[in-house]
């Protein structure tokens, strides 16, 4: 399989330079992340998941909320967290994690060998090309080495994308990555344990507070032209009252390299 091609490094600049900035608030305030962490801990463990010797890698680890919950679920460690924001690694720096800084776009590091686990949870949709990506991350698995992902997929935000279509104005909600497709690159090259869609909602407080909440832990970079001051505010006017709720689509998917 070909390496993903480099990103486009206005993109990848502005999603570190995101995260930065919410670094300090995203362990207090990420917490559809933390509970994605602690399923998919507990998914792997329900699994009697044991890793074969070698590597284990948290991909887009941020500030370790998923390998802090697989080490406290399976008792095995350590995990190496892997980033490209180092304000967000930081995070975790008193815990005696083995941390990298290195961007994912890249692909895996070179010390990174015949990992024995990759796992990875709300990151590989800020990738250049996931499903490219994801089908690196499970051939560069050693026989018998296993994946734990979760991701945001293209269900997510249907409130956002209707206001966006009411008003008029572009959605600058960032294009998340097809479910089925995910599962089906990943099917191509592992033995697939569990591989479901979740749905979460949350309430809808209104759109100015939803956008504020998703900027607050550094998650608001877009590949869409940020909307100006007119167009924000018809966005804001057509987006729906608080019947109707804020809607995440979260692939969990836990696999094993044939």
């Amino acid at each position: 399989m070909s390496r993903p091609e480099p990103p486009a490094e206005g993109f990848s600049e502005a999603v570190r330079g995101c995260f930065s900035e919410g670094a300090r608030l995203y362990p207090s305030r990420a917490r559809l992340q933390a509970a994605v962490a602690q399923r998919l801990a507990g998914l792997t463990a329900r699994q009697g998941v044991r890793f074969p010797p070698g590597p284990l890698a948290d991909l887009g680890a941020g500030s370790g909320l998923l390998s802090r919950s697989l080490e406290a679920a399976l008792g095995q460690s350590p995990w190496l967290r892997i980033d490209a924001c180092s304000a967000l690694l930081e995070q975790g720096a008193g815990e005696n994690a083995a941390l990298i800084h290195w961007d994912l776009n890249q692909g895996l590091p070179a010390s990174l060998q015949q990992p024995a686990a990759l796992a990875s949870s709300f990151a590989l949709q800020w990738l250049e090309q996931p499903e490219q990506q994801l089908g690196t991350w499970c051939e560069q698995l050693q026989p018998g080495g296993w994946l734990i992902l979760g991701v945001p997929t293209s269900g997510s935000f249907p409130l956002w994308h209707q206001a966006a279509a009411q008003a008029g104005v572009p959605c600058t909600a960032l294009e998340l990555p097809c479910a089925q497709r995910l599962i089906e690159c990943a099917q191509h090259r592992l033995q697939l344990h569990h591989a479901q869609v979740l749905r979460f909602s949350r309430p809808n407080r209104g759109g100015l507070w939803f956008l504020q909440q998703i900027k607050a832990i550094g998650a608001q970079a877009s590949r869409s032209p940020k909307l100006n001051a007119g167009q924000l505010r018809r966005l804001l006017r057509a987006w729906p009252g608080p019947q109707q709720a804020i809607v995440w689509e979260v692939l969990v998917l836990l696999g094993q390299k044939r």
